[in-house]
């Protein structure tokens, strides 16, 4: 009973200082609670500052930098760079207005356009040049015309096949330079040395008749080239197949007299082909809304193109008349 009873008597005091911690920790909290109150008003201090971040409607200002038109600019810069002997027109061609959305890309191609008729201008004086020398020289007419001046027709034939193959078919010739100009002016020489045999064949009258028709015809197809909104560069297949009809029918013209007619028929679809061809390949130095467009790198390319449609177109005419005026 005494244990028992020191073991009553014992729990009191443990209760009492039991007692006396507990009411330490409210008092101690007490001190902790009272803090809080003060971080409490600090959340107003830094939710006044978010308005300052809802400062993003100044950021809506990227519209201006969505700018559509800068755009074409660009991308026209790009396609200039690039390049297309002949291939699919860019994107920028289908905007309205012909040469695509940019200023720059007029300019880029009115220079290029500009570029072209200068150098065809500067061959096609080469070669009526050569061909005037060969017209009103007697003594050149002369050997030309016998057996011991055959050589200087295939040599020059010869020597201008290598270099139209060159051109074509070796992209970093005929954009490189000098070596582009080397090539086309031995091209032009050649090819000018060339007429100048053929042309000694017919008399004087009959090729100033063919050259001043050849003149009329191709300012007139220029002009309706620039004009027309018919897009000829979509038609190459059919050009082609009309070309290749066309050497079909002059490899039999060998084994068919010759006479007034067939040389005048064989002349006219010879002239029809070219003048086609003529269309087609003005249209694909203008580009705009065309198919088909040249780079502003091609412009070897694209006199070379033209030269050759004139060249040709010359010979035919020169065929048509000389038949008409033989007996």
């Amino acid at each position: 009973m005494e244990k028992n009873q020191q073991g009553f008597v014992q729990p009191p005091p443990y209760q009492q200082q039991g007692y006396a911690q507990q009411p330490g920790y409210p008092q101690q909290g007490f001190s902790q609670q009272p803090g809080y109150p003060q971080q409490q008003p600090g959340y107003p201090q830094q939710q006044p500052g978010y308005p300052p971040q809802q400062g993003y409607p100044p950021q809506q200002g990227y519209p201006p930098q969505q700018y559509p038109q800068v755009m074409p600019q660009q991308q026209g810069t790009v396609y200039r760079n690039d390049v297309e002997g002949g291939f699919k027109q860019d994107d920028v061609g289908d905007a309205p207005g012909g040469f695509g959305a940019g200023f720059g890309d007029k300019a880029i191609r009115r220079n290029f356009i500009r570029r072209v008729y200068g150098i065809l201008m500067v061959q096609l004086a080469v070669t009526a040049g050569i061909i005037a020398l060969f017209m009103f020289n007697a003594s050149v007419k002369g050997y030309v015309r016998s057996r011991e001046g055959v050589w200087v027709f295939y040599a020059s034939w010869a020597v201008s096949f290598v270099c139209i193959i060159t051109l074509v078919c070796c992209s970093d010739v005929r954009r490189k330079t000098p070596h582009n100009f080397i090539f086309l002016g031995l091209f032009t020489t050649c090819e000018g040395v060339l007429l100048g045999c053929l042309a000694s064949r017919y008399d004087t009258e009959s090729v100033i008749i063919a050259v001043g028709i050849t003149c009329g015809v191709t300012l007139g197809l220029t002009l309706f080239a620039f004009q027309t909104k018919i897009d000829f560069t979509a038609c190459g297949g059919v050009f082609l197949a009309l070309l290749v009809i066309l050497l079909i029918a002059g490899i039999a013209m060998i084994f068919i007299p010759q006479t007034k007619w067939t040389m005048i028929g064989f002349g006219a679809a010879g002239a029809l082909v070219f003048s086609l061809y003529l269309v087609y390949d003005t249209q694909l130095m203008l580009g705009g809304k065309h198919k088909y467009a040249l780079s502003p790198e091609e412009y070897i390319f694209a006199a070379l193109n033209i030269y050759l449609d004139v060249v040709q177109l010359f010979m035919y005419i020169l065929m048509i008349v000389g038949g008409s005026r033989s007996d």
